[in-house]
C-alpha cells in the first residue's frame, strides 16, 4: 500500500502496517514531502479500522537524522516569525497526529535518531532499539531551543526532569543501553534481531481486542497528565464499561472458561 507515497514504504501484515521511512540516501532525514506524507498517513488512520498496530522504522543505516536542512529551502532564514510559525507547525502537527491516531505505534530504532527523528520515536507508544541506536535532541546544536515538536512534553515524562534537562540543553547522544536504563526504550536487541523483536511484540498486541487496545492508548495519554487519581479512575471506569458491553469480553471469558475445563 505504498501507492501515492514517494518517501514512505508501507507493508500490510494481518492487522498491522509496517511504515518505513524510505530516504536511506539521506539517513531518512525529513524533507517537506516526507513531513506531508507522514501527516497524511497518520491523520488517515482515524478512518482505517483495519489497521490495529503501526510499526515505524527507517530504511538503510539509521532510523531518521531529523530535518533535512539541505532540502528545506528557506528554513534557516524564514524572514519573520510570522513566516517561521507555519513552517514550525507543519512538523508539530505530525506529532499531534501520531498521538491522536487510534492504533498504537511501535518504533524500531537503529542507528541515528536525531532531532525530529527523536521526536518521532518519543511520539510512538513503544520503542525497541538495536544495540547500535543513538538518539539525541539535536535542536540546541543548530541554534534553536532544545524544546521542539513535543520533545519537551514527552521526554521529561519518560526520564524525569534532570536527565531531560541534560539532553535538551546539551544535545548529547543517548545510547541504547542508557535509553533502556531510563525507560526511553523497553528492549534492546542486536541489530539482526530488531525485526524479529518487532514481529513478536506486534503479535502480542494483536491478541488484544481492537477497541480495548485503542482505549488503552487513549487512557495512557489522558492519565499521564490527569489532575487526580479520581479523574484517572473515572476515565478507566467509562472505558471498561464500554468494553464490558461490547460482546468481545463475553466471548473471551467464555473461551477462557472452555480452555479451563478441557
Amino acid at each position: 500500500m505504498s501507492e501515492g507515497y514517494r518517501t514512505l514504504s508501507i507493508e500490510q501484515r494481518q492487522g498491522a502496517e509496517w511504515l518505513t521511512l524510505d530516504r536511506p540516501e539521506s539517513l531518512n532525514a525529513m524533507n517537506g514531502e516526507m513531513i506531508d506524507e507522514l501527516l497524511r498517513y497518520f491523520t488517515g488512520l482515524e478512518y482505517r479500522s483495519e489497521v490495529r498496530v503501526v510499526v515505524l522504522r527507517g530504511a538503510g543505516r539509521g532510523f531518521c537524522a531529523g530535518l533535512d536542512l539541505n532540502d528545506m529551502a528557506g528554513v534557516e532564514d524564514p524572514g519573520s516569525a510570522d513566516e517561521a510559525l507555519p513552517l514550525q507547525r507543519r512538523l508539530s502537527r505530525l506529532i499531534l497526529a501520531m498521538r491522536r491516531c487510534p492504533p498504537p505505534i511501535v518504533c524500531l530504532l537503529h542507528g541515528a535518531a536525531s532531532g525530529g527523528g527523536f521526536a518521532l520515536a518519543l511520539a510512538s507508544d513503544i520503542r525497541i532499539a538495536s544495540s547500535d541506536a543513538r538518539m539525541n535532541a539535536a535542536f540546541i546544536k543548530v541554534g534553536l531551543t532544545g524544546c521542539d515538536v513535543g520533545v519537551s512534553y514527552h521526554l521529561p515524562r519518560i526520564v524525569g526532569g534532570a536527565l531531560a534537562a541534560e539532553l535538551l540543553m546539551t544535545g548529547r547522544f543517548l545510547d541504547a543501553e542508557r535509553a533502556l536504563a531510563h525507560g526511553v526504550v523497553s528492549e534492546v536487541v542486536e541489530p539482526q534481531a530488531l525485526h524479529g523483536a518487532g514481529e513478536t511484540l506486534v503479535g502480542e498486541l494483536l491478541q488484544a481486542a481492537p477497541k480495548a487496545l485503542q482505549l488503552t492508548k487513549e487512557a495512557l495519554d489522558a492519565n499521564v497528565a490527569a489532575p487526580s487519581l479520581e479523574s484517572a479512575v473515572a476515565l478507566e471506569d467509562r472505558q471498561q464499561a464500554l468494553c464490558l458491553t461490547s460482546g468481545e469480553f463475553a466471548r473471551r471469558v467464555a473461551a477462557f472458561r472452555k480452555r479451563g475445563t478441557s
